[in-house]
């Protein structure tokens, strides 16, 4: 890897970032943590946890990533002041995203198969207990979502990932307006509206915004080294506060577009919106089987929820084949079947979680796939977030004027000095302290 690979244009840059961003975590997690943390409020705390930590952190990392031409195995090292100690942090980024594809990976086949189900009609016995139990059915998706993300990779950076990623994205954002608009015609769409986006403050307590927080870092993907990856990929020309605002703007509006989408139909047939995982499968699944040409709807549907977990699989499993290479010097080619294979075996813990390979880690009920978010959620993207604060914020590690030397370069939106006290003390506070408090009150059995 002589020579590092460039994405064409800006807006591949954009819907790269934001391609890693919305997925799985939009409209498959946070509707169903909408449900459970009780609707707006949630919604209220975790816009609020966008803008005060998701955004400087991602600004962070997609600076750390462009000084440093390189991925996180090699960043901390290269850009860490003299006698720091840094360099681990890269091996962590690695574990992290590993980690990540173990479970998700495995969502995204149940969704490609949701897909399959309703384009064959077959929809009559279709249901989320059936089908995670199965593992014939677990494997063999589990097979195609792998095959097909490391299949894209091997084309290149410009050929594969931005060329397929950028035309997914473009889908994405048409099919999500359609269903929006058809849910919100539906008889409950005002009441389903009003659970959605009218908090109500005295469900708002400090499990809330745990669940906030984790599912904005979650959710953008940060704090694990991917959105640096992506840094290091473009050119000077653009500020990065700016950058960041725009994949902001469009992860925060497939959120809430998911959530006029399922919500308003969830009200309208009298369907449980607190039900967890499943609610996406199941309550969708019901929706459209009482809609007049639901089997359409469904097809549409469980389509753009393809699009938007594959976004996310091309993306992380991006992270992992760039940093594979740069330890090993691998051709694309050979770390994309090296790495394949890889994160195939160790997803198959999840997709076998539920039938043949029974472990519960936590709380009775739980999986392995539980444990796979844990470890992701809880602890990777908030400890990595934390961690980005400050090596980008202070002496001993990057240093702050290193930082918005670097973030500020280009035309575009700038960080201001008046954010120095956010970004360097505010940020990593609130991270440790929410994180803190979300391990004293974890449900751990």
């Amino acid at each position: 890897m002589n020579d590092r690979e460039r994405l064409g244009s800006r807006l591949g840059f954009i819907m790269l970032s934001a391609g890693c961003a919305i997925g799985c975590g939009n409209v498959w997690k946070f509707p169903w943590m909408c449900g459970q943390y009780g609707g707006g409020g949630f919604v209220a705390v975790y816009v609020m946890c966008l803008l005060l930590l998701g955004m400087p952190v991602m600004v962070m990392e997609f600076a750390a990533g462009r000084a440093a031409q390189t991925s996180p195995v090699r960043l901390f090292r290269k850009l860490q002041s003299p006698g720091g100690k840094w360099g681990f942090m890269g091996y962590v980024s690695l574990l992290g995203n590993i980690a990540l594809m173990a479970f998700y990976c495995v969502v995204t086949g149940w969704i490609i198969y949701y897909f399959y189900r309703f384009a064959t009609g077959r929809v009559q016995d279709l249901g989320f207990m059936p089908m995670i139990t199965n593992p014939g059915v677990n494997v063999s998706f589990l097979a195609v979502t792998v095959a097909l993300a490391f299949l894209i990779l091997s084309f290149g950076l410009q050929g594969g990932l931005e060329r397929v990623t950028k035309f997914m994205m473009v889908a994405l954002l048409v099919l999500l307006l359609v269903l929006a608009g058809n849910s919100l015609t539906l008889s409950g769409a005002k009441a389903g509206v009003r659970f959605y986006l009218v908090p109500d403050f005295r469900k708002i307590n400090g499990k809330v915004i745990v669940g906030a927080m984790n599912q904005a870092f979650f959710t953008l993907s940060i704090g694990m080294g991917s959105m640096a990856i992506f840094g290091s990929y473009i050119d000077k020309k653009q500020a990065l506060l700016g950058e960041a605002v725009n994949v902001i703007v469009l992860d925060t509006f497939v959120a809430l577009i998911a959530g006029l989408i399922m919500f308003p139909a969830c009200f309208s047939y009298g369907l449980e919106v607190t039900q967890g995982p499943s609610l996406l499968f199941d309550t969708m699944a019901t929706v459209f089987n009482n809609m007049s040409g639901g089997r359409w709807w469904g097809t549409l549907f469980f389509l753009f929820m393809t699009f938007a977990a594959m976004s996310t699989v091309l993306a992380v499993c991006e992270n992992i084949l760039a940093m594979v290479r740069e330890l090993t010097g691998w051709s694309r080619r050979k770390g994309s079947l090296v790495c394949g294979v890889g994160v195939f075996l160790l997803a198959l813990t999840t997709a076998l979680g539920y039938s043949v390979l029974h472990f519960q880690p936590f709380a009775e009920g739980t999986a392995w796939l539980d444990l796979w978010d844990f470890i992701v959620s809880n602890n990777v993207l908030p400890l990595g977030s934390l961690v980005f604060a400050l090596f980008c914020c202070n002496r001993f590690g990057w240093g702050w004027d290193s930082f918005v030397t670097e973030a500020n370069q280009g035309r575009g939106m700038k960080v201001r000095h008046w954010m120095k006290p956010l970004f360097r003390f505010f940020v990593p506070a609130a991270i440790l302290f929410i994180y803190i408090y979300g391990m004293a009150t974890f449900k751990w059995r």
